[in-house]
């Protein structure tokens, strides 16, 4: 019964955009923060979020290619942005173009 408080508490925390300034609950990890993948290889995205991430990659290049070898790819946007926290279930989206292209202007 001891765990499951902790980690009601620190649901609680986090869902009231608690600050650092304010003590977690004991036990309680520090939310995950979303790395910035702009200008990096896809690869890194898979080795870094892990399987259980939720992962939309799209070609956004303009040609709407399927994304099937992740070495060939590299990252031109993401979200959320880098530093957001990750919570338990949310959907990362990624949009990349082949390495030897550039990135289209936003």
């Amino acid at each position: 019964m001891r765990a499951r408080a902790a980690t009601v508490t620190a649901t609680l925390l986090l869902a009231t955009g608690a600050g650092p300034g304010t003590a977690l609950a004991e036990g309680a990890a520090a939310p995950r923060r979303m790395p910035a993948f702009t200008g990096k290889g896809l690869v890194q995205v898979f080795n870094k979020l892990g399987a259980r991430t939720k992962l939309d990659v799209q070609d956004i290049g303009g040609a709407h290619r399927t994304v099937l070898w992740p070495f060939n790819w590299k990252v031109c946007a993401q979200t959320p942005a880098a530093g957001a926290p990750l919570a338990g279930h949310i959907r990362v989206g990624i949009g990349v173009v082949k390495k030897t292209e550039r990135c289209p202007k936003r």
